[in-house]
């Protein structure tokens, strides 16, 4: 009978250090992933406004459609003040000259918080039967239109949605 008092004896597992590294390389690639990530989360608060946006929409278009003319305010589109206009992420609509300006706050992320979208009207003067299409951000106009209102966005580019850039 031999003994092997000499060798020592593997334990099954990880050893600190090992489990260490494998921490660290988690902790960058959570890292890494965190700024798309915040992106999207802007990204999708802005997509979010999409109800407050049809329900402005509809007059300026009606009114553009009935009277070749657009509404110079929330009153003059039958709209509620702006400030009464308000969702999650959003404090204010408020039409100026036929352009939507959409305040943010209440609870949108810092990166929109304060900041404002315009979606302005592009319209065909002297063919009013042709609809409003609608201009986001500093999107340029559609081709033979004529966009209406001031862009006031304050968002940076990099948040916007494809359509606003």
């Amino acid at each position: 009978m031999t003994a092997n008092f000499g060798t020592p004896c593997r334990r099954a597992g990880f050893t600190l250090i090992e489990m260490m590294a494998v921490i660290a390389i988690m902790s960058i690639l959570a890292l890494l992933a965190l700024p798309s990530y915040y992106s999207r989360v802007v990204r999708q608060q802005i997509e979010g406004i999409a109800p407050l946006v049809a329900i402005a929409e509809t007059p300026i278009a009606a009114a553009w459609a009935g009277t070749q003319t657009l509404p110079a305010d929330n009153a003059a589109a039958g709209l509620p003040a702006a400030d009464k206009m308000v969702n999650n992420t959003v404090s204010a609509v408020l039409i100026q000259d036929g352009a939507i300006n959409i305040t943010f706050g209440n609870r949108a992320t810092n990166a929109l918080n304060g900041k404002i979208l315009t979606i302005r009207p592009a319209i065909v003067a002297d063919a009013p039967i042709v609809p409003v299409a609608w201009v986001c951000g500093n999107a340029a106009a559609p081709h033979n239109m004529t966009v209406k209102g001031a862009n006031r966005t304050t968002i940076a580019a990099t948040y916007l949605p494809l359509d606003c850039k």
